[in-house]
């Protein structure tokens, strides 16, 4: 699903416009199999973006054509997603009808879930059971204020890029699990990406992202914690938070910050039971984003939800160019390209 598509290419340009880091995924569609031909990261000013806003347009404008440049990246159109709390992603149910007939119905039924003016949001849905034989159907709704879509058209064309896919977040990141885990699309399955500022909690029943959850905790309040408690500068709990071994300085913030993720995704989870009849229990759980690198935190999720807990991988299940991640570590790079590879893997029509 997404709100905006055209142009056919044999490449796509996936671009994670991030409150930390800036990413870009490059995925070559023309041998039939998706494959990962580049990967580039750019780190954004502090506080240019905001949980997810965009506080200064021309610095991060700056940024993404500096991306561009230095991967020698030539293509224009591009994927980009949006998300927070200005995007409303929701299950509902209407009479059976047509897709073609359903838009109205659907556009008159979202004006109970979209807690903003109709008239001001852009609005998509997807049937989730066309060939059903009920009297009502399953719609994914997703609606999303039109002057975030428009603000982050405007960000793009200052950075001279056109945005030929528009799309939501927590369906980026679905697009890259279903290729990657297709064993996720079973059941139920939490998928939690652990931005810089915001944690992301997608709750998927056999395949469908049924609900989602933004945490406010991201890599920046282990950062400050260690700052605070520990007198670190920003640089050196940088490097703790992204080494390869636990710390004893570090092991009480993934404790406290673990458990705060783990309690957003329980409160999910028990919502869901609460509103759906047929939800089941979340079975397992994948991380991805930065966050998911810091030692010891996917094993104290584990601990706190008693569920696997495994760190995704965006390429495990597609193909990737010897060259693709450059200068750049696999194992250092993989879980923060989840929603720029979900965006590229997307076809533009």
């Amino acid at each position: 699903m997404a709100f905006l598509g055209l142009g056919k290419q044999s490449r796509t340009v996936g671009l994670d416009i991030g409150s930390g880091l800036i990413k870009l995924a490059v995925i070559d569609h023309s041998s039939g199999r998706p494959t990962l031909a580049q990967v580039a990261v750019t780190p954004v000013l502090a506080d240019a973006i905001v949980e997810g806003e965009i506080m200064d347009p021309s610095v991060v404008a700056d940024a993404i054509r500096g991306l561009f440049v230095s991967a020698g990246v030539k293509r224009k159109k591009v994927a980009v997603a949006v998300g927070g709390r200005d995007v409303i992603v929701k299950k509902i149910q209407v009479d059976r009808m047509g897709e073609g007939d359903a838009y109205d119905v659907v556009r008159w039924e979202a004006q109970q879930y979209v807690p903003f003016d109709i008239e001001g949001v852009e609005l998509d849905f997807q049937v989730l059971d066309p060939e059903g034989e009920g009297v009502q159907m399953d719609v994914l709704l997703v609606a999303a204020k039109r002057e975030l879509v428009e603000n982050r058209a405007t960000l793009l064309a200052d950075a001279g890029l056109d945005p030929a896919v528009v799309d939501v977040d927590a369906f980026a990141l679905h697009n890259a699990f279903e290729v990657n885990y297709p064993d996720a699309m079973v059941g139920v399955s939490g998928l939690i990406h652990i931005g810089h500022e915001v944690t992301n909690v997608n709750i998927l029943q056999d395949g469908v992202p049924v609900l989602t959850r933004d945490l406010s905790v991201g890599t920046r309040k282990f950062r400050e914690d260690l700052q605070r408690e520990r007198g670190m500068s920003a640089e050196a709990a940088d490097q703790l938070l992204q080494g390869t071994e636990r710390s004893p300085d570090l092991e009480p913030f993934v404790k406290n910050r673990g458990e705060e993720i783990g309690v957003g995704v329980e409160r999910a989870s028990a919502f869901l039971s609460s509103a759906s009849r047929e939800a089941g229990q979340v079975q397992r759980i994948y991380c991805s984003g930065g966050g998911a690198r810091i030692p010891g935190l996917a094993d104290t999720l584990a601990e706190r939800l008693r569920l696997p807990v495994e760190v995704a991988n965006p390429v495990k299940g597609i193909a990737a160019r010897d060259d693709a991640v450059g200068g750049l570590h696999v194992d250092d790079v993989a879980p923060l390209m989840m929603l720029a590879v979900g965006l590229a893997l997307r076809k533009l029509n």
